[in-house]
């Protein structure tokens, strides 16, 4: 009770409140009580932290796209499908904004779509390329490497993935 205390207290530095999650996850190992239950953690969760605030999840989110639009894909040789890589390949007037509109809710926009790169015309109705799904999808799937989620613990945010006037991913 008093590690717990000490880990959910707003005065615990980030050291001590490591130090005393450590010593609280290895107490419980010990017991053989299983505190994650059927928790499921995005591969990204690690670099943030548990206790991170969503402020800081956003930057690391934007720092993750920003690195994804000038990294290059892998040189593909002569005669091998070339690797698609949906960030890298967006065409670059695209914007993509990572905001924080409301408590617990993080979006993430994307800007100045081309028109013919971005829209698709089927059956006379005008639809979401497969591209900008896709791009969309890549994002979401950043977005939630630093999300969790199970019965016994609550999500770090919701999230989503829009272009200005549509939600593409939920």
């Amino acid at each position: 009770m008093r590690l717990r205390a000490l880990i959910e207290h707003p005065n615990t530095g980030a050291d001590e409140r490591a130090t005393a999650q450590r010593m609280l996850e290895r107490i419980l190992d010990r017991s053989g009580y299983s505190a994650t239950g059927d928790r499921t953690y995005g591969d990204r969760h690690h670099r943030v932290g548990k206790h991170a605030d969503l402020p800081s999840v956003a930057e690391m989110i934007r720092a993750d796209i920003a690195l994804g639009r000038i990294m290059f894909a892998p040189q593909t040789r002569f005669g091998e499908p070339a690797v698609r890589d949906p960030l890298g390949d967006a065409p670059v007037q695209i914007e993509i904004t990572v905001d924080l509109p409301h408590h617990g809710c993080i979006d993430i926009t994307i800007d100045n779509v081309p028109r013919d790169w971005g829209w698709v015309i089927e059956d006379s109705i005008e639809c979401v390329s497969p591209q900008l799904q896709e791009l969309a999808t890549e994002l979401a799937d950043i977005m939630n490497g630093y999300n969790c989620d199970g019965s016994d613990i609550a999500k770090r945010f919701f999230g989503r993935v829009r272009i200005p006037d549509f939600t593409l991913v939920w």
